[in-house]
C-alpha cells in the first residue's frame, strides 16, 4: 500500500484517464486535487507506479475532514486485490459513505462488512452520464434577455440551494454547498431583482450536479441552458464532462439524453452506507 504524493496524484490523473468513462468518480476527484481545490481526502493504490486498485478516503491529519461526511471512492481492475485494499486500508470503525463505486463490487463490499461486523444499506443507485465530445452537446436558442440574466452563484445564495437541495436542508449540507460554490464552477438564471431562480453545480468529484429549478419558474428551458452554458464553461477549463442521474429519474435522464450526453446501459454505480 501507498499514500500518493503531490506528483504521484499527477501521474495517477493520468493513468485514470486511460480508463474512463468508469473511473470518472476517482478520476474526477484526483483532477480537483491536482488544481488545488479543497480536500479532505488521501489517496492510497495497492502498488506504485502500476496499480490495480486506487482508494480514496479521509485524511485523518486534516482538521477540516470531520466537518464534511466521512467518503470513501474508489477504482478498481482486479476483485481481490480491491477486498484485500478495502479489509486493510479503510476505517470500519465509524459511519461512512462509499460512493459512486461499480454496482458490479457490491457483493465484495458486502462481504467485507460482515467481515467488520457492520451493518450496510444502499443510498442510491444511478447511471453515469457523459459528453464523449462537446460538439455532441446540444446548445438550446436563449433570448438575448435570458443570456444577461446567466450569472454565476455565490455565498448569498448558499442557503436557497440548500434548502432545495434533496440530501441538503442541514448543517452539513451547508457547509457542503458552500465548499461548492466557493471553490467550484458554478451556473445560475437570475430573476430581474438579481436573485437565482434556477441553477446548477459541479461536485468536488467535479460531476455536473443540483440542477434545480424553482417551481414557479419552470417550463422555460431554464435547465438546458444551464446544462449547455455549464458544459461549454467545464470543457474550455480542462474539466471533464459528466454526471450521475439516479435510477428512477427518467426525466433528468432524457434531459442528458437530448443533451447529447451517452452511457454505458450495462453500467450502474451505488452510494452505499456503512456503520450508520
Amino acid at each position: 500500500m501507498r499514500v500518493l504524493n503531490k506528483d504521484e496524484l499527477q501521474i495517477a490523473e493520468k493513468v485514470l484517464l486511460e480508463h474512463i468513462p468508469r473511473s470518472y468518480k476517482v478520476y474526477g476527484f484526483l483532477y480537483g486535487m491536482n488544481r488545488n481545490k479543497p480536500s479532505t481526502l488521501e489517496v492510497v493504490v495497492d502498488s506504485w507506479p502500476e496499480f490495480k486498485v486506487i482508494i480514496l478516503r479521509p485524511d485523518h491529519k486534516n482538521k477540516r475532514a470531520q466537518d464534511f461526511m466521512k467518503k470513501v471512492s474508489f477504482y478498481s481492475t482486479d476483485e481481490e486485490v480491491l477486498r484485500k485494499m478495502l479489509r486493510e486500508e479503510v476505517d470500519w470503525s465509524t459511519y461512512f459513505l462509499v460512493g459512486g463505486f461499480d454496482m458490479s463490487y457490491l457483493l465484495t463490499l458486502k462481504e467485507v462488512s460482515v467481515e467488520k461486523n457492520v451493518n450496510h444499506k444502499g443510498y442510491t443507485l444511478v447511471r453515469l452520464l457523459y459528453l464523449p465530445d462537446i460538439s455532441q452537446l446540444l446548445t438550446p436558442d436563449a433570448e438575448s434577455q435570458l443570456e444577461s440574466r446567466i450569472s454565476s452563484l455565490n455565498l448569498s445564495h448558499v442557503d436557497i440551494v440548500n434548502k432545495t437541495w434533496k440530501f441538503g436542508g442541514n448543517e452539513k449540507g451547508y457547509r457542503n454547498i458552500k465548499n461548492l460554490i466557493s471553490n467550484f464552477p458554478t451556473c445560475c438564471i437570475l430573476d430581474t431583482q438579481g436573485e437565482p431562480v434556477a441553477w446548477i453545480l459541479v461536485y468536488d468529484y467535479c460531476a455536473l450536479g443540483i440542477l434545480y429549478t424553482l417551481p414557479e419558474h419552470r417550463g422555460k428551458g431554464y435547465a438546458k441552458v444551464l446544462i449547455s452554458t455549464m458544459a461549454k464553461k467545464l470543457h474550455a477549463e480542462g474539466y471533464p464532462v459528466y454526471c450521475f442521474i439516479e435510477e428512477d429519474n427518467e426525466v433528468s435522464y432524457k434531459l442528458f439524453q437530448s443533451m447529447g450526453f451517452t452511457d454505458d446501459p450495462s453500467y450502474r454505480a451505488l452510494w452505499f452506507e456503512f456503520n450508520f
